[in-house]
């Protein structure tokens, strides 16, 4: 950097010379100036934890062994959970709707769970049979679950203090569960995001990159899960400009396409992220692109009083069709105001965990199909093995759609009671049933081939 001065008793100047040297003294000031000041800007903004969002390219993915080891998993926890919970209505959206805005805002002055327990929670997945964990870290409503350094609306600002995202991480990572963090591009609680006028963007996706760093560097999360997408304020290049940048911190985070614009059942130019996200219901059959259903136990996402929830044969069958679809179900809980989930929930949850005992193998690292899932039956494959889950008995026999390119030699159910059976590439395969099943919610029956199952093409209905 060079500072410019100009020495006039050493020179002999013309009136016309002189105002030249002057205006180009100025001039080169002026450039120093400037230059000083970009400087310093640079500065600052490197000081609030920004990183260059150009570091990768943009077409740049989640590495496919990752996304399919996540896909493996099948079945995960969703939990919503915040200060709303002391009112009962649903997170974010009561907003402005069942409690004023101004009440909802001031919710975290009370909030006080004193009753949370991070290794119960994650126990209570675990023994449910679920592999991953998604908590919402942070709604629509603006609340983060961890005491960011960039917003003053979070936990460390409650009378609780302490970091649940931290302790339900540290737990996950004690009993061998992935742990995944919810984060939404909507903020209604942050003034340079709003709904009603323009905000500043720009300070707001800046906010979101400090507070993105914090939790991917903290917490190591498995998996990102965004929300949000549909809001008119959130643009596509901010999508894809979060991507790189999250990409840069973790090129192995998952993240779902709930970050660019695309719609959340399929993927299309718009669209950003690895999976497909279906919500309140289950996915239909993808052989090719990844996806998980988000659905709730009960109605509500967040804790609702006498909620009514979900029956198990409901909850099992869900759980069996989306794996049949060949997705994974991510199955949602809202704690109680004092932290602890409900012992309703936990019983129903704990049932699912014991019929996964004797049957998740037809479910986890499955394949979907070749079957398409119907209100009868759903089936996976693995090996040379066809997983046929059948729930109700409409009559004495079952015809399935003739397996393209392959032919059944045994057929019996999931513990060792044979199934007589017919195959005919016309009519298909029929399967006579006995009486009274094994299983009164699925019964597995288990159809042996003569070649590798996982390879076959969809069978036509």
């Amino acid at each position: 950097m060079k500072f410019f001065l100009i020495n006039t008793k050493s020179h002999q100047f013309g009136v016309c010379e002189y105002k030249y040297a002057v205006w180009n003294y100025l001039m080169k000031l002026a450039c120093s100036v400037f230059f000083i000041l970009t400087w310093s800007m640079s500065a600052n903004a490197q000081n609030l934890n920004t990183v260059n969002s150009g570091l990768l390219d943009p077409g740049s993915k989640t590495p496919k062994m990752i996304v399919d080891d996540f896909m493996d998993k099948r079945f995960g926890m969703f939990i919503h959970f915040g200060p709303v919970s002391l009112r009962g209505t649903e997170i974010g959206w009561s907003r402005g709707n069942e409690v004023p805005t101004l009440e909802y805002d001031n919710l975290y002055k009370e909030f006080n769970p004193q009753l949370f327990n991070a290794d119960q929670w994650v126990k209570i997945a675990k023994d449910s049979g679920m592999k991953y964990l998604v908590i919402t870290a942070k709604h629509h409503d603006g609340f983060c679950l961890w005491p960011t350094a960039f917003s003053d609306y979070n936990i460390k600002n409650s009378p609780f203090k302490r970091d649940i995202v931290e302790e339900l991480s540290i737990a996950c990572q004690k009993q061998g569960l992935a742990f995944c963090i919810y984060f939404t591009v909507a903020d209604w609680h942050d003034p340079n995001y709003t709904q009603d006028q323009p905000g500043n963007m720009d300070r707001f996706v800046l906010t979101m990159k400090n507070e993105l760093k914090e939790v991917i560097t903290r917490y190591k999360p498995y998996m990102l899960w965004f929300d949000g997408n549909w809001e008119k304020q959130w643009k596509q290049e901010y999508g894809n400009e979060l991507y790189q940048f999250i990409k840069s911190l973790d090129k192995n985070v998952i993240v779902n396409n709930r970050l660019g614009k695309g719609e959340h059942t399929s993927f299309s130019p718009e669209s950003v992220g690895d999976y497909l996200t279906p919500e309140q219901k289950i996915g239909e059959l993808n052989m090719v692109d990844p996806w998980e259903s988000c659905i709730t136990i009960c109605n509500q996402w967040a804790w609702k009083p006498n909620d009514k929830m979900k029956p198990l044969k409901e909850c099992i069958q869900t759980l069996v069709k989306t794996a049949g679809g060949n997705g994974n179900l991510l199955f949602n809980v809202g704690p109680m105001m004092d932290g602890r989930i409900e012992a309703r929930q936990v019983e129903r949850l704990k049932e699912m965990g014991t019929w996964l005992t004797k049957y998740g193998r037809t479910i986890y690292g499955t394949k979907g199909g070749p079957y398409k899932p119907n209100n009868t039956y759903a089936t996976t494959r693995k090996g040379n093995l066809i997983y046929l889950h059948v729930f109700e008995r409409n009559q004495g026999r079952l015809i399935l759609p003739a397996l393209i390119g392959a032919k059944i030699k045994k057929a019996y159910f999931f513990d060792g009671q044979v199934v007589a059976f017919v195959q005919n590439k016309d009519f298909g395969v029929l399967l006579n049933l006995p009486q009274v099943f094994p299983d009164t919610i699925s019964s597995v029956i288990v159809l042996e081939l003569d070649k590798n199952a996982e390879n076959l093409s969809i069978a036509n209905d």
